[in-house]
């Protein structure tokens, strides 16, 4: 699903008016249209068939007004409450007010004396439709349209809300001040960054993208933002040939594990299994092998001279070098440790491997020390996997910092670096070298919990080993993490979730995204 910032839709929606000539006011019909369709179709059956809209002065407003003529003409009772005096309205939104049947009771509240004058108590509406503001917002509501929110929010009413809950954010998904909790929003030829950006998720409820008649190609070339959920991430998965072997299926090799850090090699190493590699060699300092013979069953182990230390030093160097040889992709830096002999062994790698190259955890923590190696490394690929305090660490910023815009913390990191940037949260965010940009919409709370980074590193390595395109096996290989928990917390719940959990449920995300074949090839 593609996503654009509010000030690329205010765009779109201009090139529509002036470039191609259609009406604004035609556009506003539809969108009213489709709003109204949506309030029939989920709540006429169970509602009292009474509603309130809640419009403010502009466009949004005048949709408002639209869906209440709408509403009105099949039978429900309506009543409108603008935050406005009447002669603050224009445009297009005048000529819907106008239009409202006489039948439909308007009131115009432009302070907070003249809101309290109405009744206070909204709970008596089967739906309220918040028609306040649209995504253009960027300053704290105060005043009368707070209360106004405030009054929405404590209805205990579905509210439908009209392209974006009122208060948020259109770009950032940020709340300004106080923002309308929705049930369903409503939303025009996109869906908007405010929609799927936290805390902007948590009050837009259902979204529902809909055409309002704006042409197919304005929007295919307006810069955007691929959302990856269940149906973007079904087309990236590739079918298995049948004659396929294990050599089809790569072979990984990872870099992981330290004394107190055992379980960070495992769980990247039993990720990667599970993710469908042909093979996986673990590469753990050699004194901790034996518990690691015991942690793995399907993944070799290839024990590195450490002198007993219990972590990797320089001197492993030129063993995982040759060991590297006919492997399809590294995976570096789980659990790995941080001191100065293994700083000094991940600065080597970074310069001197040449395959796909996935850093993770300590490995990032290694080469924020000095981040010229990445510009140094010999590998045509490398993937790395922040967390926002790694990010902070790399980039030479604040954690606050890169959360005040994830997107371009990791757009700017990715092309400072060349590198592919996979910035972990909440909507975790994809950033490619060559600009591309994707979110993904899978994943919950409960995954907030030790190890699920080192999943995710075997996964994506694992996906690259298979030799997808590198972009697409981030894409992949995120969604998957993320979906494998969602059907963990399906099954338990969200509290309680052990990286080991998700694991075990990456082979069932893969079957929910790839298609039955039900015939054989002879």
């Amino acid at each position: 699903m593609k996503v654009v910032s509010a000030e690329v839709m205010q765009q779109i929606d201009a090139e529509a008016i002036h470039s191609f000539d259609i009406p604004g006011v035609d556009l506003m019909e539809r969108a009213g249209q489709h709003c109204a369709e949506t309030v029939m179709a989920l709540f006429a059956a169970h509602a009292s068939r009474k509603a309130l809209v809640v419009a403010g002065k502009g466009n949004n407003g005048g949709d408002g007004y639209v869906i209440a003529r709408l509403l009105h003409g099949h039978g429900w009772q309506i009543d409108v409450m603008v935050l406005a005096q009447k002669e603050d309205i224009g445009g297009d939104a005048a000529i819907n007010l106008q239009r409202l049947p006489a039948s439909v009771t308007v009131s115009f509240c432009s302070d907070e004396e003249s809101f309290n004058s109405h009744p206070g108590d909204w709970s008596g509406y089967g739906v309220l439709i918040d028609a306040l503001f649209g995504t253009g917002l960027k300053q704290p509501v105060t005043g009368v349209y707070l209360r106004a929110i405030e009054a929405m929010n404590a209805a205990q009413v579905p509210v439908v809300a009209v392209d974006i809950p009122s208060g948020i954010h259109g770009t950032s998904g940020k709340i300004l001040g106080k923002a309308v909790c929705a049930d369903v929003t409503v939303t025009f030829a996109c869906a908007k960054l405010g929609h799927i950006l936290y805390p902007g998720a948590e009050y837009a409820g259902e979204i529902r993208v809909v055409d309002i008649g704006i042409p197919v190609e304005i929007t295919a070339r307006a810069p955007g933002f691929e959302f990856v959920d269940l149906h973007h991430a079904k087309d990236l998965v590739r079918p298995r040939k049948r004659d396929s072997h294990k050599g089809t299926f790569g072979h990984c090799l990872i870099i992981a594990g330290s004394t107190g850090h055992t379980g960070a090699a495992a769980m990247t190493a039993a990720s990667a299994v599970r993710s469908g590699s042909g093979l996986v060699t673990l590469g753990i300092p050699g004194s901790l092998n034996a518990i690691l013979e015991v942690k793995t069953t399907e993944a070799m182990t290839l024990p590195l001279v450490d002198h007993g230390r219990g972590y990797l030093g320089g001197d492993a160097a030129e063993a995982i070098i040759a060991a590297s040889q006919g492997k399809d992709v590294v995976a570096l830096g789980p659990g790995l440790s941080w001191c100065t002999d293994t700083t000094l062994l991940v600065h080597q790698l970074v310069q001197s491997v040449t395959l796909p190259l996935v850093i993770d955890a300590d490995g990032l923590n290694c080469i924020s020390s000095d981040t010229s190696v990445l510009l140094g490394t010999s590998s045509q690929l490398v993937v790395i996997t922040p967390h926002p305090g790694e990010m902070a660490r790399l980039t030479g910023v604040t954690v606050a910092e890169v959360e005040t815009d994830r997107i371009a913390s990791a757009v700017a990191c990715a092309r400072r670096f060349h590198v592919m940037v996979v910035l972990k949260g909440a909507r975790t965010v994809i950033a490619a070298p060559d600009g591309r940009v994707s979110i993904n919409g899978s994943g919950n709370p409960g995954m907030a919990s030790g190890g699920m980074g080192d999943v995710l590193t075997g996964l994506i390595a694992s996906l690259l080993g298979q030799r997808y395109e590198p972009f697409i096996a981030c894409q992949l290989g995120v969604f998957i993490h993320g979906h494998a928990g969602d059907l963990v917390a399906r099954e338990k719940g969200e509290v309680g979730i052990i990286a080991m959990d998700v694991v075990e449920k990456i082979p069932y995300a893969f079957k929910d995204l790839q298609q039955v074949v039900s015939s054989y090839a002879i």
